[in-house]
């Protein structure tokens, strides 16, 4: 079944967001022979793009829509000078919408939030949407204010917070290999796992994001958000189906009952940044000297946070949440660690504990299993298994334009798992605002601080 004609008006489109991810992330969906949509596309910004800038930059991204999709969606695209803080502005920006208005935040968190207080005061047209880039506020308080907010404008279902980890193939490919074999279902409990580890360690420093990254920090930018939705999909209970009640209900549930391990943030969580060093033969200065960066805030590049989910299924078992910039190898995995069997006599050398690590970025699939030596049958080694998943059809941003211009929010985030996610952390900022966890250090290029 087509989806319903829509206009999709991005706000900040002069920005860095629309050319880097989000027009991309359209040319894939827009290439895809399984989508049909009539899809006017409109940006709107404070900068002065011309007519014939703009449309190279559309057709840029949409270089692989076949004809004569392509064609249509480039005769209709315009950039549009605005000010959406204006309810003039913003008004005129509406009645330009051929279809029905999808706007996409491309904005910093505070402005979406002001153009949302004037969307608030004006006749919205029907069936308008509203796409959201996280943070989704700045605490918990200010999570639910902006929920109020929002649910004043539209319906939730309408609103579509987006996390980009929700479109990952790799991210998902955690429901296939959950739900789908019955190898794994009945070891995914805390009777067979010792641990989790959900690692998204990145080489890449600062990378001139100052403005944002010094006010977040790697808690909020990554683990408050990104993290918290990937052990959801971890944690949650077995659904029958994936659909927007039954996947994010799930989802809800799971990090509901999430909390930092013994309630105790200091004893469960570690925050460091780098200092001077070199990562793949790239000279990097300390964070602290930055440009941008102030030196007495305190901000952290690397976070790890130990959770527990109030289950049966998981109760006692730790889930490690990290995240760290300018490391020495990249590393975005999820890791589940099995529990020791019992040994048996005339087998001799058991190697480290059984593993199963999904990787989020290349989508390889690893099955760390204890087998006969090769040499001598009655000593023990571990063998990896590998299996690399299939690379997803749709860019990450694709995929999430998919769910909204077709109104659905299944890989949207709904607010209370916004909500809930700001709950689980606001301990740990709290005790990191009042310096009971020391901020250590490490070399940019090293693997991190050191175990403790």
């Amino acid at each position: 079944m087509p989806a319903a004609p829509a206009t999709l008006l991005v706000l900040g489109a002069d920005g860095d967001l629309t050319g880097r991810l989000l027009l991309p992330g359209l040319g894939t969906l827009l290439a895809s022979e399984n989508l049909e949509l009539e899809l006017e596309v409109i940006g709107a910004g404070l900068g002065d793009v011309d007519a014939p800038t703009w449309r190279a930059r559309v057709a840029a991204a949409l270089e692989g829509v076949p004809e004569p999709r392509r064609s249509r969606v480039l005769d209709g695209t315009r950039y549009l000078r605005a000010d959406a803080t204006e309810p003039a502005e913003l008004s005129r920006l509406l009645a330009e919408c051929r279809f029905v208005p999808v706007l996409y935040f491309a904005l910093p968190p505070s402005v979406t939030v002001r153009v949302c207080a004037v969307l608030d005061t004006l006749d919205t047209p029907d069936g308008i949407r509203l796409a959201l880039e996280k943070p989704f506020g700045g605490d918990l308080a200010g999570a639910r204010a902006l929920n109020e907010l929002l649910t004043r404008i539209v319906p939730e279902r309408r609103i579509f917070r987006i996390d980009h980890f929700l479109g990952r193939a790799t991210v998902l490919n955690l429901l296939g290999v959950r739900f789908a074999n019955r190898l794994l279902d009945p070891v995914w409990n805390r009777a067979a796992i010792e641990r989790i580890d959900i690692v998204y360690d990145e080489t890449l420093a600062l990378e001139g994001r100052a403005g944002y990254y010094d006010h977040a920090g790697a808690l909020v930018d990554m683990i408050q958000s990104h993290l918290l939705v990937v052990l959801a999909l971890v944690a949650m209970e077995p659904i029958s189906r994936v659909d927007e009640t039954g996947l994010r209900d799930a989802m809800a549930e799971a990090v509901r009952r999430t909390s930092v391990r013994g309630g105790d943030p200091v004893a469960s969580s570690r925050r460091a940044r780098y200092s001077a060093g070199s990562v793949d033969d790239r000279e990097l200065p300390a964070y602290a000297d930055e440009p941008g960066v102030d030196p007495a805030g305190g901000t952290e590049t690397l976070a790890e946070v130990v959770v527990e989910v109030d289950t049966d299924r998981w109760r006692g078992v730790p889930f490690r949440l990290r995240s760290g910039k300018a490391l020495g190898r990249a590393r975005k995995v999820v890791r589940a660690v099995f529990r020791p069997v019992a040994p048996i006599e005339g087998l001799e050398g058991r190697p480290s504990a059984d593993w199963l690590e999904l990787d989020l970025s290349s989508g390889q699939v690893e099955l760390g299993l204890t087998m006969n030596g090769g040499g001598d049958p009655f000593a023990l080694e571990q063998t990896t298994l590998v299996a690399q998943q299939v690379p997803g059809a749709l860019l990450p941003y694709g995929e999430v334009l998919k769910g909204i211009l077709t109104d659905d929010p299944t890989l949207s985030v709904r607010g209370d798992i916004a909500e809930e996610s700001w709950r689980i952390v606001e301990p740990v900022l709290a005790a990191w605002r009042e310096g009971r966890v020391p901020l250590e250090e490490y070399p940019a290029g090293s693997d991190g601080p050191p175990d403790r």
